[in-house]
C-alpha cells in the first residue's frame, strides 16, 4: 500500500475522546518535515494546531504555523460567503449578506456538512479558487467523530441526488468523487485500546465499505501502555504484592501490576483490531505530560512519520 502522503485529502476521525485531532497535528509536523507543503483543517469548530504552536487565528483564515505547516479552522459560514462569491459575484455577496439566506442554510439538514467538505476540497485543489490561495500538497482533515464524520463524507453525494441538475449537483459530484478516490482520498481511524473505541472504529470500518465504497487506510491505536513486564515477572509482582505491608513498596507493586494487566487488556483489544481489520494498527504509546505541547507532538510526529 501506498504511503498516506500520496493522497491530497486525508481524513482523521474516530470516537470523541480518543486523540483524533492529536494525531492529525503531529501527522501535519510529519508532512512538513518530509518537505510537503501541508495544512492541518479542524472541522471541529475550534483552533488546537494554531494554540499549540502560538498563533493567533480566525475562523476560515489560513495560519502559517511553521516552515510548510499550516492550519485553518474551517466554518461553514465563510466557506459559503466564499463559495457563493467564486460562483456568483457580486449576486452571492449580497445572498452572503442576507439573513433570511443565512437563516436557510442554517436550517437545511447536511448543509453544514457540505459547506466544510467543499472547502476540505477546495484546500485540495492544484488550482485553488479562492483568490491568491496557494495549492497545498497534502491537506489533513481533523474530522468529527465517527458517526458525524461518515454523515460529512455521505454529503457531497446526497446533495448531488437530490439536485440531479445544476451547479450543485456537478459540484457535489465532483467532490463525491474524489473522496471515494482511494488514490486521492485516505480515511485514518484513531481509537484507543478500548472495547468501545474500538467498535467504534469497526463501525467506521462498515460504514465507508457500505456507504462510500472505500476501505481504512491506517488505524492508530493511541494511548498504549507499554508491557514493562514478562509473565515470570508479573508472577512474582503479583506474590510481592499479597505479601507487602502497606507503604510506598506495596504502592509501587500496586501500581506495577494494574500497569501490566491494563496493558495486557489493551493487547487484547489491540489483536481484535487487527483481526477484524486485516492491518496491525500504529501504536502510540500513553504520554504522560501534563499537557500535549509541541515537543509531545515532535516525538508522536517521529512515531507517525512511517505511515506517510
Amino acid at each position: 500500500m501506498s504511503g498516506l502522503s500520496d493522497r491530497r485529502l486525508l481524513f482523521v476521525t474516530g470516537k470523541g475522546g480518543v486523540g483524533k485531532s492529536t494525531v492529525a497535528i503531529a501527522l501535519g509536523i510529519a508532512a512538513a518535515r518530509r518537505g510537503l507543503r501541508t495544512i492541518v483543517a479542524e472541522l471541529s469548530g475550534q483552533d488546537r494546531a494554531a494554540t499549540v504552536f502560538g498563533r493567533v487565528s480566525k475562523p476560515g483564515e489560513e495560519v502559517q504555523l511553521d516552515t510548510r505547516l499550516f492550519a485553518i479552522s474551517i466554518d461553514w459560514r465563510r466557506a459559503m460567503e466564499e463559495y457563493l462569491h467564486e460562483r456568483a459575484g457580486r449576486l452571492g455577496d449580497l445572498l452572503s449578506a442576507s439573513r433570511a439566506f443565512h437563516a436557510f442554510a442554517a436550517a437545511t439538514p447536511g448543509m453544514h456538512e457540505l459547506l466544510m467538505i467543499g472547502k476540505v476540497w477546495e484546500l485540495a485543489q492544484e488550482q485553488r479558487r479562492v483568490r491568491g490561495g496557494l495549492p497545498y500538497d497534502l491537506v489533513i482533515v481533523d474530522a468529527p467523530a465517527t458517526g458525524h464524520a461518515l454523515g460529512a463524507l455521505r454529503a457531497p453525494r446526497t446533495f448531488a441526488q437530490i439536485a440531479r441538475v445544476g451547479p450543485i449537483a456537478n459540484q457535489g459530484a465532483t467532490i463525491d468523487a474524489t473522496l471515494r478516490d482511494p488514490a486521492q482520498t485516505a480515511v485514518l481511524a484513531v481509537a484507543l485500546p478500548e472495547e468501545m473505541p474500538v467498535q467504534e472504529t469497526l463501525f467506521l470500518q462498515r460504514g465507508l465499505r457500505e456507504q462510500l465504497g472505500i476501505e481504512l487506510a491506517q488505524i492508530v491505536a493511541n494511548a498504549c501502555y507499554p508491557q514493562r513486564l514478562g509473565p515470570r515477572q508479573a508472577s512474582g509482582a503479583e506474590r510481592a504484592l499479597a505479601g507487602a505491608e502497606p507503604g510506598l513498596v506495596r504502592a509501587a507493586l500496586q501500581a506495577a501490576v494494574s500497569e501490566h494487566t491494563r496493558a495486557g487488556v489493551q493487547r487484547e483489544q489491540i489483536g481484535r483490531l487487527a483481526a477484524a481489520c486485516g492491518q496491525e494498527p500504529l501504536e502510540l504509546p500513553y504520554v504522560f505530560a501534563p499537557q500535549l505541547d509541541r515537543p509531545v507532538l515532535e516525538q508522536l510526529a517521529d512515531l507517525l512519520e512511517p505511515t506517510l
